[in-house]
């Protein structure tokens, strides 16, 4: 699926704020250290989301309780649902010059129970003429993300079937109701409670 930007312009999706963090010492010193591994935009981007996919445990998968929100967080504890983890990588590409920004699926069980909303990111690297989604959230038996341009290889194809559904909107920011369910949850259990089951428009 391709993107469509909330934002014509390409500068919100190269800003830093309280969520996105890219100026703080510790998404810096990541992005140089991947950067210096890699040294172009493409393998750093790939490098980026691997690094977040794979080193940044998701906290339903490590049963770690904690919440965190803000990309420099997210690094600093190695913990995050899938929305930090996104943030984290928005932050990591952005920290290099690379647009990045926010999209949203809905999810649900395999019986169409328990819809809940997943966050992921998508990307344009220069000379792209497109966006690309890609899932950080994290592998685990039957999830099997990787990094792509053309073919998505996403966490979870949604299944229309069961309600399932993939917003096409990036947003520059995270979308507040996520982003206020993140804020104002004391631990993990909270949040599963306070997240939208649906993106409100």
């Amino acid at each position: 699926m391709q993107p469509i930007p909330y934002d014509p312009h390409v500068h919100p999706y190269l800003a830093a704020d309280e969520v996105v963090d890219h100026g703080h010492p510790l998404v810096r010193e990541t992005a140089d250290a991947l950067w210096g591994a890699t040294g172009d935009a493409y393998p750093y981007a790939e490098a980026a989301f691997e690094f977040v996919r794979d080193t940044i445990p998701h906290s339903a998968d490590s049963g770690d309780p904690r919440v965190s929100w803000r990309a420099s967080d997210v690094l600093r504890t190695r913990n995050g649902i899938c929305h930090a983890k996104s943030h984290a990588l928005v932050a990591l590409l952005r920290a290099r010059g690379i647009p990045a920004g926010f999209c949203y699926q809905r999810l649900t069980d395999d019986d169409g129970s328990n819809p809940a909303v997943h966050g992921l990111i998508a990307l344009r690297l220069p000379g792209a003429a497109h966006w690309a989604r890609q899932d950080p959230r994290g592998n685990r038996p039957g999830v099997d993300a990787r990094f792509a341009l053309d073919a998505e290889r996403l966490a979870f194809p949604v299944r229309p079937e069961l309600g399932e559904v993939d917003h096409p909107e990036l947003y520059a920011t995270p979308h507040p109701a996520v982003l206020a369910a993140l804020r104002n949850s004391a631990d993990r259990q909270e949040l599963w409670r306070n997240l939208p089951t649906e993106l409100p428009g």
